[in-house]
């Protein structure tokens, strides 16, 4: 069950300003060791060490290859790729320089398979949850297979 919070957009420069829209709220971030013990759990054959083994060598290796400018496909997971922060650009081709016109780089992830946004959209179920003092209650639920979907967003992800 996917949990969600409404937040009304404040940018009065926005299209968006004044609506309501849905954001997800995690019940918690679980660690690679969690997500080992997790695979372990479900009889994978392997144990928790040689899982986080495993993984630990993967988010290496992966690192490793889009540095070299290599894109990774994990099958039903993510194509993982380097992405470029630009500063502002220049004016001419000539004026262009590393230093001046890019900030740095970032990790890039599309999702594939049946981790797509289009899969994932067909097996959520979601709930409206309201934050607090750190408590957490909740509201109504749907499955978003169908139009009663309450999850949505800001257009052009503006908040």
């Amino acid at each position: 069950m996917v949990k969600f919070i409404l937040r009304q957009n404040k940018n009065n420069k926005s299209t968006a300003y004044g609506k309501w829209y849905a954001y997800p709220k995690p019940d918690e971030t679980m660690d690679l060791a969690a997500l080992a013990k997790h695979m372990e759990e479900h009889n994978t054959g392997f144990s928790e060490a040689m899982c986080t083994g495993v993984m630990k060598a993967m988010v290496k290796c992966i690192k490793e290859q889009i540095l070299a400018g290599k894109n990774v496909k994990i099958d039903d997971l993510a194509i993982f790729s380097i992405g470029l922060k630009n500063r502002m650009g220049a004016d001419t081709p000539e004026e262009f320089s590393v230093a001046t016109n890019i900030e740095g780089v970032k990790l890039r992830a599309r999702a594939t398979g049946i981790l797509s946004n289009a899969q994932l959209t067909l097996s959520a179920s979601l709930k409206r949850a309201t934050s607090i003092l750190g408590s957490t209650t909740s509201g109504g639920s749907t499955s978003t297979g169908g139009s009663d979907n309450q999850g949505g967003g800001a257009p052009g992800g503006e908040t």
